[in-house]
């Protein structure tokens, strides 16, 4: 009978998933949860993918929830194990596909933070202090980016009035637009094509960029709130502003349009209690 060694099959999908054009940031996500979830599986000796029953991956979920992962995190690393079993049997390395019969961890979903209008004039506001701080908060906020892409930034993608990250352009109004300009003007003269760099030339990192956007929030007063509140609020505030589902969804880089749904709610919300956004 034929083996199927997982780490193999997981560069297989690897390779798929970069043929099919996905993202990096999607394509890291899918590698960190699978290896994880093999890493697991060697624990329990089992090493062929045939031999993976629907216990062996409910018992990593449990896993996972006992080492003080959030059920949120576990029930995501779950929909990458399903996915990559999908792949498994599209490809008939599999005949049946065991990840389906567990069921996800159950949990509550936050909704959505949105910064108030004194929080999103404040927070600009201090921003203006530094010019690359202020390109961040302008980008983050009247872009929708991830924390991810807003790294992956390059000079190149820049264009005349718009953005193209992953794949997608997004239309930069004349706020950002003078930001970026004014802090490309100042900006450490190096080789790196990084658009955010350090004062030494090197690519800013992810976990620099959420210290300062952190401090930010700290200096401002602007309390539980993360980086992702930035991209929160440029949803609401667009569809406030009467701009559809659909395109929304496309300039954030969204799935699902149910992705973007979820925020309806919370836009009623605010409007009704007229204690949010406001115009901003």
């Amino acid at each position: 009978m034929q083996t199927y060694d997982l780490r193999g099959l997981l560069a297989s999908f690897i390779e798929h998933l970069t043929q099919q054009g996905k993202s990096k940031f999607t394509i890291i996500a899918y590698k960190k949860d699978l290896e994880q979830f093999i890493g697991y599986l060697t624990s329990v000796s089992i090493s062929d993918v045939k031999d993976v029953k629907k216990d062996h991956i409910t018992a990593f979920i449990n896993k996972l929830i006992t080492d003080n992962y959030t059920k949120k995190s576990a029930s995501r690393k779950l929909n990458s194990i399903r996915t990559f079993f999908k792949f498994l049997k599209t490809e008939e390395v599999i005949t049946q596909n065991p990840s389906l019969e567990v069921s996800h961890p159950k949990y509550t979903s936050n909704a959505p933070r949105i910064l108030t209008k004194l929080e999103y004039r404040g927070l600009r506001d201090f921003a203006k202090e530094d010019v690359r701080t202020l390109a961040m908060i302008e980008l983050l906020l009247q872009t929708g980016l991830r924390i991810g892409e807003l790294a992956d930034i390059r000079l190149v993608d820049i264009k005349e009035d718009s953005l193209v990250v992953a794949k997608r352009s997004i239309p930069l109004n004349k706020a950002v637009k003078k930001a970026i300009d004014d802090y490309i003007r100042v900006r450490y003269k190096t080789e790196n094509d990084h658009l955010f760099i350090t004062k030494t030339g090197r690519p800013l990192l992810i976990r620099n960029i959420r210290t300062i956007i952190t401090r930010c929030f700290r200096e401002v007063g602007i309390e539980n709130a993360k980086v992702q509140d930035l991209r929160n609020t440029f949803i609401a505030y667009q569809l406030m502003n009467g701009a559809s589902i659909s395109y929304i969804s496309k300039i954030v880089g969204h799935r699902r349009l149910s992705s973007t749904e979820k925020y309806l709610q919370l836009v009623k919300e605010t409007v009704e209690k007229k204690d949010r956004l406001g115009e901003l």
